[in-house]
This record gives C-alpha cells, structure tokens and sequence, in this order.
C-alpha cells in the first residue's frame, strides 16, 4: 500500500508540474500576442503623426516666375515625408530659361530650404552663359506664404535675379 501511495504521490506532483509549464508557456505567447498589437497600434499612430505637415501643404503644381522672364513657368511639388517635397519644374520664354530640380524642406512658415540645382540662362547676362546655383538653397515668403523667394539672388553676372514659386 506504502508503494501505491509513493507511486501516486510521484504521480501527482509530475502531473501538477506538466500543467504550470503548459499554462506558462500559453501565457507568453498571449503576452506576445499583445505585444505585438500594441507595438503594431503604435507604428501606425508614430507614421500618421510623421506624415502630418506642421506647415502649409505645397503639394501639387505651382506658378515659377524670374524677374527677367515675362511668361510665367510651374514648379511641381510631390510629397516625400513631412514638410519634405521633391521639386521640379521650370519657365522658358524664347531663349531665356531657369529650371529648378531637387528637394525642399519646409522649416518654419517663412522659411524653405532647398537642396539641388537652379540653372538659368537669361540672354541680358554673359550672352545667356548658362548660370547653376548647387546645394542647399533658402525661399523666403514675407506674405504669409503666398510667395516665395529665392534669398540667393545675385546670378553669375553679378546682377539680382528674382527668382519666385507663388501659391
């Protein structure tokens, strides 16, 4: 009798033992399971925060005049990410021409930083030698955002060129 009683004690205790294990192993994969969530609810609300401008919206396509130019040209903004644009775009009148190709990052209601090339060539300046601004580049609106300006305004001429996206 001693044995069965051995024998069912060991019995018990085995048994007792292979279900704590059972119930732990389901309770973790149930808190991964929520982790899971959590940090998938999580990654969905930090990119629908990082896609919400802070500034005006410039998306879409845009007046791009130069003071030099009478007709009027389009600039194109497409969205990259938050208050950043891939910006291209240009204005021709007979020879005279500027082309802007790059990306601008809106950094406060006044400012726009602008990194690529403005090549222009206006016929008045050097016989229309083709001029490039490279690199980062700043716009500037005093109106509220209505219109932009390019603050790097002397050309290779050594002349003031007026250089504007309007909204």
């Amino acid at each position: 009798m001693k044995n069965i009683l051995i024998a069912a004690s060991i019995a018990t205790v085995f048994v007792s033992c292979s279900k704590k294990e059972t119930q732990s192993t389901s309770n973790q994969v149930d808190s991964v399971k929520i982790i899971d969530s959590i940090n998938a609810a999580r990654t969905k609300l930090n990119d629908s925060i990082k896609n919400k401008n802070r500034f005006q919206d410039f998306s879409g396509s845009r007046k791009f005049t130069h003071n030099s130019i009478k007709s009027s040209g389009f600039v194109d903004f497409k969205k990259v990410s938050r208050d950043e644009y891939e910006v291209s775009g240009s204005v021709k009148s007979g020879k005279n021409y500027v082309t802007i190709k790059g990306t601008a990052v809106v950094v406060s209601p006044k400012h726009m930083n602008f990194t690529g090339e403005i090549t222009q060539s206006i016929a008045e300046n050097d016989n229309g030698k083709p001029y490039t601004r490279k690199g980062t580049k700043t716009f500037l609106s005093k109106d509220g955002g209505k219109t932009w300006r390019l603050q790097d305004m002397i050309n290779g001429s050594g002349f003031a060129d007026y250089i504007d996206i309007h909204f």
